[in-house]
């Protein structure tokens, strides 16, 4: 048996909890897959890093509308692969050499392995014969795509956002099942850099569960870069003449030469043994926490995709802070900062968006305030001919008070750092548009704009 002061299981945001703090602790580091977790291995890095090469070329497709004939002459795949994963590869290996490094002093130990509990505090790594126990662990697991029976059963050929990044070649039509926030930043991907994309959706709109009018300006920007296959249910996938044939339910038939599958996210936590735990799992396989990032068993943690209702890189690393500061000060513990939680989406146009959406302000009783500020009605926007591009704020008429503000157009994810700012800090509104200065003729006149178009009862009322 190798006890460990703590436990840690997963190297994504559970890396950094090794902090001075456990200098003379010894500390457990359990790894299964590619050190550094998802985002930077097959997530939020590698995918900005290609979603760069994509501005470029569709910058060149569409700057004849600024009066300039640009072109794309050639996508060198192989090499935009290799300036993505030359960099982040060795990231990743340094970083598990790094932690291996640490078990010269007896300070860290790596195991790379499948970790299973078989108790509160013990658990069982794959590779190994000794078990493994821990005064306190925490579970960084991460989570992985999930993908539907009809296509797993049929066993056609598919990708997935942590395989289609590696592919050896580009194809000439992609079929993407999905409209969320991977799906979406895939087609801008690959669509900008030449294959043919169609994306095959549940419902009406992409991002369907985004502000209706975010959802809506969204769908009607992408259907003209790729094809959108609405209100489809798939009821089987089957080898096509040139690749993957999709059937619908309603007899129609999707084709193309590769399928990603981009279908939501599901934490990794259902072989990890918490069945011979006090350990919680919601039904979607989150380990239920409470705000501090424990579960129901003392000296057991859990942060990021494993635990956390949102999966979002940031929001992980936040609460990884937060669980570093609360292994070590049981008596002064620090919450998970879940009041405001801003989220982007890279594709084309850009989307971001931080609290609520206004159907949701709506419905939580606030008598709201909503403007819609079009990017063309402002000078920069006439500079980038932008005929539909959006920003939507919703505030509280009482508290004037922002309650959820929306971007759908370039930058957006850089143009709402002022919004998230303003409401992490509880400053009104009208107090943000007038109480500084905004650059003109800045892109940011847009939230400026918008700002100043809500409508608020006098002071003195």
């Amino acid at each position: 048996m190798a006890h460990y002061d703590l436990v840690i299981i997963g190297t994504g945001s559970g890396n950094p909890l090794v902090t001075p703090d456990f200098a003379d602790k010894k500390v457990a580091i359990i790894e299964k897959g590619v050190f550094g977790g998802t985002c930077l291995n097959v997530g939020c890095i590698p995918t900005k890093m290609f979603v760069q090469a994509a501005e470029v070329a569709r910058s060149a497709r569409e700057s004849s509308r600024l009066g300039v004939d640009a072109s794309v002459q050639h996508v060198r795949w192989s090499d935009i692969r290799e300036r993505v994963f030359g960099r982040i590869d060795p990231i990743a290996l340094g970083g598990r050499e790094y932690r291996e490094r640490g078990s010269e002093d007896g300070n860290t130990t790596v195991y790379s392995g499948h970790a299973r509990f078989t108790g509160d505090h013990s658990l069982r790594v794959d590779g190994y014969d000794e078990e493994v126990t821990g005064d306190q662990i925490v579970i960084a697991t991460g989570a992985r795509p999930v993908i539907p029976a009809v296509i797993t059963d049929s066993g056609v050929p598919y990708e997935t956002s942590d395989t289609v990044m590696r592919i050896a070649d580009l194809p000439s039509s992609l079929v993407i099942v999905g409209g969320g926030f991977i799906a979406l930043e895939f087609a801008h991907v690959f669509s900008s850099l030449g294959v043919d994309v169609t994306m095959v959706l549940r419902g009406e709109r992409v991002l369907r569960h985004a502000d209706d009018d975010v959802s809506q300006t969204l769908t009607n920007a992408v259907e003209n870069q790729w094809t959108l296959v609405r209100n489809a249910e798939l009821t089987s996938a089957g080898h096509g003449a040139d690749g993957v044939e999709l059937a619908l339910s309603d007899g129609r038939t999707v084709n193309g030469d590769l399928l990603l599958v981009a279908t939501g996210r599901r934490p990794n936590t259902d072989d990890l043994g918490l069945e011979n735990t006090g350990v919680e799992v919601r039904p979607d396989g989150r380990v239920v926490v409470d705000e501090y990032g424990r579960t129901g068993v003392d000296g057991v943690w859990s942060l990021g995709d494993a635990s956390s209702p949102f999966q979002l890189k940031h929001v992980a690393n936040a609460e990884e802070r937060c669980v570093a500061h609360n292994l070590v000060h049981p008596n002064d513990l620090r919450p998970f900062p879940h009041d405001v939680v801003p989220s982007a989406v890279f594709t084309h146009p850009q989307v971001a968006t931080v609290g609520m959406s206004e159907a949701q302000a709506r419905a939580a009783g606030h008598d709201v305030t909503v403007k819609v500020q079009a990017y063309g009605a402002t000078a920069y926007g006439w500079a980038l001919e932008d005929t539909s591009s959006i920003c939507k704020v919703i505030a509280d008429k009482e508290t004037r008070k922002l309650l959820g503000v929306h971007f759908v157009g370039p930058d957006a994810s850089t143009l709402i750092q002022p919004a998230i700012q303003a409401m992490s800090f509880g400053l009104a509104a009208d107090e943000m548009a007038r109480g500084q200065y905004w650059i003109h003729p800045a892109l940011t006149e847009v939230l400026e704009n918008a700002l100043l178009g809500l409508e608020f009862p006098p002071h003195d009322a």
